[in-house]
Protein backbone atom coordinates (compact mmCIF):
# COMPACT_ATOMS: atom_id res chain seq x y z
CA UNK A 1 0.00 0.00 0.00
CA UNK A 2 3.02 2.72 0.69
CA UNK A 3 3.91 2.31 -2.78
CA UNK A 4 0.73 3.57 -3.76
CA UNK A 5 1.16 6.56 -2.12
CA UNK A 6 4.63 7.18 -2.79
CA UNK A 7 3.35 6.80 -6.70
CA UNK A 8 1.11 9.80 -5.36
CA UNK A 9 3.47 11.95 -3.59
CA UNK A 10 5.48 11.82 -6.49
CA UNK A 11 3.23 12.31 -9.28
CA UNK A 12 1.46 15.50 -6.99
CA UNK A 13 5.13 16.91 -6.70
CA UNK A 14 6.02 16.42 -10.61
CA UNK A 15 2.67 17.79 -11.87
CA UNK A 16 0.51 19.40 -8.77
CA UNK A 17 -3.13 19.68 -9.70
CA UNK A 18 -3.51 23.02 -7.48
CA UNK A 19 -0.24 25.25 -8.06
CA UNK A 20 -0.87 29.06 -8.27
CA UNK A 21 -1.60 31.98 -6.60
CA UNK A 22 -5.43 33.34 -6.57
CA UNK A 23 -5.03 36.91 -7.02
CA UNK A 24 -7.51 38.73 -5.71
CA UNK A 25 -7.93 36.63 -2.45
CA UNK A 26 -9.28 36.72 0.53
CA UNK A 27 -6.76 35.06 2.66
CA UNK A 28 -3.00 34.81 2.02
CA UNK A 29 0.44 33.54 4.12
CA UNK A 30 3.24 31.82 3.15
CA UNK A 31 6.08 30.72 5.53
CA UNK A 32 9.14 28.45 5.56
CA UNK A 33 11.16 25.73 6.98
CA UNK A 34 14.54 26.86 7.82
CA UNK A 35 15.50 23.44 7.76
CA UNK A 36 15.54 22.54 4.34
CA UNK A 37 14.49 25.85 2.89
CA UNK A 38 11.08 24.73 2.07
CA UNK A 39 8.74 27.23 1.21
CA UNK A 40 4.65 27.19 0.83
CA UNK A 41 2.14 30.07 0.04
CA UNK A 42 -1.26 29.75 0.51
CA UNK A 43 -4.09 31.47 -1.19
CA UNK A 44 -7.63 31.05 -0.37
CA UNK A 45 -11.51 33.01 -1.91
CA UNK A 46 -13.71 32.36 0.64
CA UNK A 47 -17.48 32.77 0.12
CA UNK A 48 -20.41 35.06 2.66
CA UNK A 49 -20.48 31.83 4.64
CA UNK A 50 -17.01 31.30 5.07
CA UNK A 51 -16.24 28.37 3.13
CA UNK A 52 -13.57 27.81 0.93
CA UNK A 53 -14.57 28.17 -2.61
CA UNK A 54 -11.22 28.57 -4.05
CA UNK A 55 -7.65 27.39 -2.67
CA UNK A 56 -4.27 27.22 -4.62
CA UNK A 57 -0.72 26.75 -3.35
CA UNK A 58 2.24 27.85 -4.67
CA UNK A 59 5.98 27.63 -3.36
CA UNK A 60 9.12 25.00 -3.18
CA UNK A 61 11.03 22.27 -2.02
CA UNK A 62 10.98 18.36 -1.69
CA UNK A 63 8.17 15.95 -2.78
CA UNK A 64 6.92 15.60 0.85
CA UNK A 65 6.21 19.54 1.05
CA UNK A 66 4.79 20.35 -2.44
CA UNK A 67 3.06 17.06 -2.37
CA UNK A 68 1.14 17.76 0.94
CA UNK A 69 0.31 21.03 0.20
CA UNK A 70 -1.56 19.59 -3.20
CA UNK A 71 -3.04 17.62 -1.37
CA UNK A 72 -4.41 19.30 1.50
CA UNK A 73 -5.35 22.62 -0.57
CA UNK A 74 -7.39 20.15 -2.49
CA UNK A 75 -9.13 18.54 0.53
CA UNK A 76 -10.32 22.30 1.78
CA UNK A 77 -12.59 22.95 -1.27
CA UNK A 78 -15.59 23.62 0.37
CA UNK A 79 -14.78 23.52 3.85
CA UNK A 80 -15.92 25.90 6.22
CA UNK A 81 -13.11 28.14 8.41
CA UNK A 82 -13.86 26.93 11.52
CA UNK A 83 -13.46 23.16 10.16
CA UNK A 84 -9.91 24.41 8.91
CA UNK A 85 -8.81 25.80 12.33
CA UNK A 86 -9.74 22.25 13.60
CA UNK A 87 -7.29 20.03 11.45
CA UNK A 88 -4.81 18.64 13.11
CA UNK A 89 -1.43 16.87 11.71
CA UNK A 90 -2.95 13.63 11.31
CA UNK A 91 -5.60 15.41 8.46
CA UNK A 92 -2.42 15.80 6.68
CA UNK A 93 -0.74 12.35 7.67
CA UNK A 94 -3.67 10.21 6.45
CA UNK A 95 -3.74 12.31 3.31
CA UNK A 96 0.19 11.14 2.26
CA UNK A 97 -0.62 7.80 3.84
CA UNK A 98 3.16 6.95 4.22
CA UNK A 99 4.86 7.15 7.52
CA UNK A 100 7.27 9.82 7.96
CA UNK A 101 10.36 10.40 10.33
CA UNK A 102 10.90 13.63 12.69
CA UNK A 103 12.65 15.48 9.47
CA UNK A 104 10.00 14.97 7.01
CA UNK A 105 7.11 15.52 9.27
CA UNK A 106 8.22 19.36 9.36
CA UNK A 107 8.25 19.35 5.71
CA UNK A 108 4.89 17.37 5.38
CA UNK A 109 3.11 19.74 7.95
CA UNK A 110 4.64 23.23 6.20
CA UNK A 111 1.45 23.78 4.63
CA UNK A 112 -0.85 22.95 7.20
CA UNK A 113 1.23 25.82 9.46
CA UNK A 114 0.85 27.88 6.43
CA UNK A 115 -2.83 27.56 5.93
CA UNK A 116 -3.78 28.00 9.79
CA UNK A 117 -2.04 30.61 10.38
CA UNK A 118 -4.18 32.14 7.31
CA UNK A 119 -7.31 31.42 8.57
CA UNK A 120 -6.45 32.30 11.88
CA UNK A 121 -5.26 35.85 10.38
CA UNK A 122 -2.00 35.31 12.65
CA UNK A 123 1.32 38.03 11.28
CA UNK A 124 3.69 34.72 12.07
CA UNK A 125 3.24 31.04 11.98
CA UNK A 126 4.13 28.90 15.01
CA UNK A 127 4.23 24.96 15.12
CA UNK A 128 1.56 25.10 17.67
CA UNK A 129 -0.59 25.22 14.72
CA UNK A 130 -0.13 21.58 13.26
CA UNK A 131 -0.48 20.00 16.59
Amino acid sequence: MDDLYREQIIERYKEPHYRGHLDPNDIQFEDDNPLCGDHIEITLRVDKDDKVVEAAFDGHGCAISQSSADLLVESIHGKALDEIKSMNKDAVLDLLGIELGHVRLKCALLSLKVLKAGVYGLGEANDDLVA
